[in-house]
This record gives C-alpha cells, sequence and structure tokens, in this order.
C-alpha cells in the first residue's frame, strides 16, 4: 500500500521560497492525492527520486519534459473536477492513463 505523504514534506513544499518545477509538480501530486509511488511507476524511477525532485532536486531534461505534460494535465483535472483522487484505485487508474513518452 502506497505511504501518504508526510507533513514534512507538504511544509516543505508549501514553504519552498522558489517554485522549481519539482516543487510545483510535488504541490499537484499532493492536491490531486496522487501517492508518490504510483507517479514514480509512470516516470520509470523510484519513489526517492521522486521525493528529492518534490524537495527542488535537479530534473533531467527527459523527464522534466514529461513532468511537464503530465502538470499540465493534472492542473487541468483538478480544475474540472475529476482530481483529487478518491481513492487509490482511483489514483493509480488515473496514473496509468499517462503512456511514458
Amino acid at each position: 500500500m502506497p505511504r501518504t505523504y508526510s507533513e514534512s514534506l507538504m511544509l516543505s513544499v508549501s514553504k519552498s521560497p522558489t517554485e522549481t518545477l519539482g516543487v510545483e509538480f510535488a504541490s499537484a501530486c499532493i492536491e490531486a492525492k496522487l501517492p508518490a509511488k504510483y507517479v514514480a511507476e509512470r516516470f520509470d524511477v523510484s519513489r526517492m527520486t521522486i521525493h528529492s525532485w518534490f524537495r527542488g532536486s535537479p530534473i533531467r531534461p527527459n523527464s522534466a519534459k514529461r513532468m511537464k505534460v503530465m502538470l499540465a494535465q493534472i492542473k487541468k483535472d483538478l480544475e474540472c473536477g475529476r482530481l483529487p483522487a478518491t481513492g487509490l484505485a482511483d489514483a493509480k487508474a488515473y496514473l496509468r492513463g499517462f503512456v511514458n513518452e
């Protein structure tokens, strides 16, 4: 079962002085209730890598490109009410819809 986001991460994201792509993506994933485990599977990286990106670590160009596409879709789906996910199965199904480029 995927872990929920820690208070430490959520506080770090909300108080981040600079809005990097990773921090912006973290904010969207937290708001959309998309677990890091499932996000990591979509990017074919470890959960630890996702958490590093969420805290502002550098992101390789190919991953950054994919992240921008996913971020735009998450924001759109948050606005139209498709997100936040109502449960783990919903989150997993939502993320399964993104194709690795």
